[in-house]
């Protein structure tokens, strides 16, 4: 697989995304439920669709390849080069008509994440990492695409920092505690946001991000692009984020320190 050769493929598959989910968008779609008896977990047809047209184009593409999808499960798992795809990380806010949710694409290479590309098909937005840089493109001032490079915002100090979590509501008693001693001191904290929570940390606009139970295809396409913009990403207790689980992310490292005390309480 060249250079130019996977390029043009990940472009492809982010058009795809685009291209099946948007129509869906603010539409009188129906969610099912996957969580039947527990909390509300949604899914819906534009999830089904724009996964099953991701994945045909990589088994089509590269055969030998694995794939870890939300909606159809993991193929060949073990492979060198393994896609992970979440077709609508914030499902629950696609329903609700918000724009903070996007199509997730990773690719691991001998189970590190090596690539990652977050698609937002409504504000024409793409976050785009590999570890070692990130750039965003998206529409410019007269509606042109522009692309420019992220870069996590230096904050070392929680006392002047944002702090971002999806909704408090999916923490466990315990859990949730360790996540009030951070929001406690921090100067303002939102919920909401999802995948887009990673994304405005990784553009400089908030310094941390923390959630709770996460799985691989939620955090590993993130890992290079928050990476690649000079953040940080941990499991709570400082280990690797790909397998998902509870996940910390900050701007800088210093202040990655604070939170993992604070969390450890």
């Amino acid at each position: 697989m060249t250079a130019v050769d996977f390029a043009a493929f990940v472009e492809r598959l982010s058009e795809i995304a685009c291209e099946t989910i948007l129509p869906f968008f603010r539409t009188a779609l129906g969610a099912a439920d996957k969580n039947v008896g527990g909390a509300f977990d949604p899914v819906t047809e534009a999830d089904h669709a724009a996964e099953a047209a991701m994945r045909r184009l990589i088994m089509t593409t590269f055969p030998s390849h694995g794939i870890i999808g939300e909606e159809f499960g993991s193929i060949r798992s073990d492979a060198e080069f393994v896609w992970v795809l979440d077709p609508i990380d914030g499902t629950k806010s696609f329903i609700a008509g918000l724009p903070t949710w996007g199509s997730l694409i990773g690719l691991l290479h001998n189970g590190a994440p090596t690539y990652g590309v977050l698609v937002q098909p409504f504000t024409r937005e793409r976050f785009i990492g590999d570890g070692g840089g990130a750039v965003w493109r998206g529409p410019g001032q007269g509606g042109e695409l522009v692309e420019r490079k992220l870069t996590t915002r230096l904050c070392d100090s929680f006392a002047e920092a944002t702090l971002l979590t999806t909704s408090p509501l999916l923490y466990t008693e315990d859990k949730l505690a360790a996540f009030r001693r951070v929001e406690a001191v921090v100067r303002l904290s939102r919920y909401g946001g999802d995948c887009y929570a990673f994304a405005m940390l990784a553009a400089g606009h908030v310094d941390c991000v923390i959630e709770s139970g996460l799985k691989t295809y939620d955090i590993a396409p993130l890992i290079p692009i928050i990476e690649g913009a000079g953040g940080v990403v941990t499991d709570w207790a400082g280990g690797s984020a790909v397998q998902g689980g509870d996940i910390v992310a900050t701007g800088c490292a210093q202040l990655h320190v604070r939170a993992l005390k604070l969390l450890e309480g």
